[in-house]
């Protein structure tokens, strides 16, 4: 019987850390069903979603933490189940451009936790302006809509928000 577990990993970005990683998951038999890797400032940073059996996964815990005593990684573990999908959601993507200020990823949550509505997935940089170099901000957001709300009303409300935040938005069913 398959078993879920979900690893986070952080630790000094290098050349190899990925294949460090993904080697121990594969050596004791896992299987990555999902997985999100990034570099943050100096550090990079992991999470995935690995299945196994229950022999895989306590091979993988200890093959893990004695990764993270040898490469100056965090592991973390924890067993978790298969999301069990909401069939009266709707999938919706945001995706949010503006001058970098404080607050604007807690203002959406805010916004959309009010409702009721899930973020699913977000991801957020800083960049520089083309040709001003002015600081800029940009998130894009995998949300699922309950089926109750009433899709007009939540864009008006959305995009009201936006503009006194002065930011630029968009809010648009995903197309499977």
């Amino acid at each position: 019987m398959s078993q879920l577990i979900v690893i986070s990993a952080v630790g000094l970005d290098r050349t190899g850390v990925v294949q460090d990683l993904t080697k121990v998951i594969l050596a004791c038999g896992g299987n990555i069903e999902e997985s999100r890797m990034t570099t943050l400032g100096s550090e990079f940073a992991m999470l995935l979603l690995v299945s196994g059996n229950w022999a895989t996964l306590n091979k993988l815990e200890q093959g893990l933490n004695k990764l993270g005593d040898g490469k100056d990684l965090t592991v973390a573990i924890r067993q978790t189940d298969s999301r069990v999908p909401s069939g009266d959601r709707m999938p919706y993507a945001v995706d949010i451009v503006s001058l970098d200020q404080q607050g604007i990823v807690f203002n959406l949550a805010n916004f959309f936790a009010a409702r009721d509505i899930e973020i699913a997935d977000v991801a957020t940089r800083c960049y520089a302006a083309a040709h001003t170099g002015s600081p800029m901000f940009a998130v894009q957001m995998a949300i699922n809509v309950p089926s109750t709300v009433h899709i007009a009303q939540l864009r008006e409300e959305f995009l009201e928000i936006c503009d006194r935040l002065n930011l630029d938005a968009i809010l648009e069913p995903v197309k499977v």
